[in-house]
């Protein structure tokens, strides 16, 4: 018997970008999470961060482990900087899956990234693969705050399943419908 069979994801949760207020009404999350608490038996959960403007990984990854409970049957939802926050989890957390939407590598040269922590160190892609059976990527050439070579390097150096597109921004619009495929077709899969 495979570990998918013995774990089948029975969760998502959205991690969402920094500097939004409510997130239930911030781009797709909302609509994201009541279209996947449709399926049967799964459970999408979407909660305010703390520390929403800076995103501290010292705040952020603590509170994935104890309030959003992020383990093995979790398939965690990560937009921007809710996408470094989910890579970093799983540097150091088994997790069903990760799905990236606009991720990145580096502070891209500002000061509140750089303050977030996610990226004073080299990143232990080995162990983010090692720690998740799935993991997929929502990138597009035309994001006007991250440039297409730092998501690229994301999906060369995790082999994510990239869903590539020229025409979606930061990916802020209201509803995902792309990423609720996508997480149905990882549920089929564990079945």
């Amino acid at each position: 018997m495979s570990v998918d069979k013995i774990f089948p994801a029975t969760k998502a949760v959205i991690v969402p970008g920094n500097g939004g207020g409510s997130v239930e009404y911030c781009n797709w999350y909302g609509w994201t999470r009541k279209a996947l608490n449709k399926i049967p038996n799964f459970q999408c959960y979407l909660r305010d961060m703390p520390d929403p403007m800076t995103a501290r990984e010292s705040i952020w990854l603590p509170f994935m482990e104890s309030e959003l409970q992020c383990d093995e049957r979790t398939v965690i939802i990560g937009h921007s900087s809710g996408a470094a926050a989910a890579m970093r989890y799983a540097e150091t957390h088994k997790v069903y899956a990760i799905i990236l939407v606009s991720a990145y590598t580096s502070d891209l040269g500002d000061d509140n990234e750089r303050e977030s922590g996610y990226f004073n160190r080299s990143w232990q892609w080995e162990k983010i693969k090692s720690n998740c059976k799935h993991i997929i990527q929502f990138g597009s050439t035309d994001d006007p705050f991250l440039p297409w070579s730092e998501q690229q390097e994301v999906v060369d150096k995790l082999g994510a399943v990239l869903h590539k597109y020229q025409d979606r921004g930061h990916f802020q619009n209201t509803q995902f419908h792309e990423l609720v495929s996508a997480v149905q077709d990882l549920l089929q899969e564990s079945q």
